[in-house]
């Protein structure tokens, strides 16, 4: 059994979680997930101001406050944190302890190609490594290894293939250490955090971060330390389960993993069991991420208060730009007894190639309303300069023209192999479900019997919709059509939408394209990385069958 506790779910989450692991619970390694599509943005900008930068600092901070307790306790520290400078970072943390044999990966940094990639315009350009590279610098004795951009499973899969010698045969072990990485990758996403009956879950006030026994066959165990906050149920292992994915497929470097094998039980309190995970050879191209400035950008939010709000909103749009885009939030209420209350929010936000004319065009248009506009004119902020806006955008590159490198402690250099793939993939068919009959049912919100979660993958959304008992399951997978989802969801109305289905989790995964333009930086909506897109499903009202209510 090796025990693998996950300690950072994003660059800035919570800086002691390193040591409350260390201090609370017996591990063999900890990992640490800094990396998201707008991190490697902020990176990449650090990188051109600077380019001794281009890592997260906070884990430098962190390094400092633990590392004395993580090498009295014989734990290993597996972190992202190198994200575009990774022997950088790894520079940086022998100066602060020289006597701990530090490791890193590289090779994921494509910018150098952008030209040959037709990407001139790219900030940075990173493939996705697998967990090969991790394994072998922690195979030669590293304490700590410092990767750039890897899958966010890989910091898991590669101490258990160190661990229990895996090679790229033991495809079902791989793809099971996968499926617990995935689940422990976003901290307490997986004890209780962000969970959608998060009114069940007894003490949430500081959640416990998550754990992955994984066992020599790639099973595994989700728990926590014990004492610590949250839970770890079934529900909660699902929700993280469908967070940011596709299909039954979920592909990754070293194996693809079949959502679709994956069973869950709990098994004792904060205990969760996953099995019977399957895992498929990986393709032979490796995902990358494109972020880029996509030009500038400029904000202005009207306040509009009282009567008539639809057409005082219809009047600003007339006399600003013809291409600002608009958004009217109707946060007024019908005779209400204060300003604010009253008020609705209408934004604007203009793009445009050069910040003067997103700056000064834009500003100057709004000001100049100040007397000549609707009734009760006011703006939330003066208008203010233009802003440079980043852009995501994600390619695939072969694999075997990707040099994937272990750099040891001892500062040799091994290069990563490929993963040899052999077999085709066969295209998995929609399950069918049974329908099963329902008597009377009544109109509620949907949340009284779906948990949703939902985010981002570049420009796309993905809603992971979910029942808690076999009874609800038909009901559900009958229920959520993709016309369903664009009659609940009118704002995915003309986009792509694709539905999967996924018995063993009684879930329906549902990808809308577009809807997110081109990623979170570019900020294409009120919630531009969809966390909220699940709840606003949830509290949408439908007919459910009483019975299951």
């Amino acid at each position: 059994m090796i025990r693998i506790g996950n300690a950072s779910g994003f660059y800035g989450d919570r800086p002691e979680a390193f040591r409350e692991l260390l201090e609370t619970a017996d591990l063999d390694v900890i990992t640490g997930d800094y990396l998201a599509e707008l991190t490697m943005l902020i990176l990449a900008r650090d990188k051109a101001r600077d380019p001794s930068l281009g890592y997260a600092r906070t884990f430098v901070a962190q390094f400092e406050d633990c590392i004395g307790l993580a090498t009295q306790r014989n734990v290993r520290l597996v972190v992202n944190a190198g994200g575009l400078n990774p022997a950088g970072l790894a520079a940086r943390l022998r100066e602060l302890s020289p006597a701990t044999r530090i490791g890193y990966v590289e090779g994921d940094d494509l910018l150098p190609r952008r030209a040959e990639l037709g990407l001139s315009d790219a900030l940075a350009v990173n493939a996705y490594l697998g967990a090969f590279g991790i394994a072998e610098c922690l195979r030669q004795g590293a304490d700590v290894v410092v990767t750039g951009r890897v899958t966010d499973a890989s910091l898991t899969v590669g101490p258990a293939v160190a661990h229990y010698g895996w090679t790229p045969a033991d495809l079902d072990a791989i793809a099971g250490a996968m499926a617990a990485g995935h689940v422990i990758e976003c901290g307490t996403q997986a004890t209780g955090g962000n969970y959608a009956f998060f009114r069940t879950i007894g003490n949430l006030t500081h959640p416990g971060f998550p754990i992955a026994e994984v066992g020599e066959d790639g099973s595994c165990v989700i728990t926590k330390p014990a004492g610590s906050g949250g839970a770890v149920t079934v529900g909660t292992v699902t929700a993280q389960l469908l967070y940011e994915v596709g299909g039954a497929r979920y592909a990754g470097p070293d194996a693809v993993l079949r959502l679709d094998s994956i069973q869950l039980a709990q098994d004792g309190k904060d205990r969760v069991r996953i099995t019977g995970v399957r895992g498929e050879p990986p393709p032979d191209t490796l995902k990358a991420g494109v972020n880029a400035i996509g030009g500038y950008r400029n904000e202005v939010t009207f306040v509009l208060t009282g009567l008539d709000i639809e057409a005082k909103a219809d009047l600003v749009r007339r006399q600003m730009p013809e291409d600002t885009e608009w958004t009217l939030a109707r946060t007024d209420h019908e005779d209400a007894p204060t300003t604010e209350t009253a008020s609705a929010l209408l934004h604007g936000t203009f793009r445009a190639k050069d910040p003067d004319s997103a700056g000064r065009r834009f500003s100057d248009a709004a000001v100049h309303l100040a007397l000549g506009s609707y009734p009760g004119f006011h703006l939330t902020a003066p208008p203010a300069a233009a802003a440079p806006y980043g852009v995501f955008r994600a390619i695939t590159v072969p694999a075997a023209d990707v040099t994937h490198v272990a750099v040891l402690p001892d500062g040799r250099r091994v290069e990563i192999p490929a993963v040899p793939v052999t077999t085709p993939l066969i295209p998995v068919p929609e399950p069918v479900v049974a329908a099963d009959g329902h008597g009377p049912a009544r109109r509620v919100p949907l949340g009284r019997i779906i948990g949703a979660r939902s985010g981002d993958k570049g420009g796309d959304a993905n809603l992971g919709v979910w029942v808690r008992d076999d009874r609800a399951w038909p009901w559900l997978a009958g229920f959520l059509t993709l016309d369903t989802v664009r009659s609940l969801l009118p704002e995915t109305a003309g986009l792509e939408l694709e539905r999967h289905v996924l018995p063993n989790l009684r879930a329906v995964n549902v990808i809308v394209r577009g809807l997110l333009g081109e990623g979170v930086a570019y900020n294409a909506r009120f919630d531009p990385q969809a966390k909220a897109l699940g709840e606003l499903l949830r509290a949408r009202f439908a007919e459910v069958p009483e019975e299951l209510l």
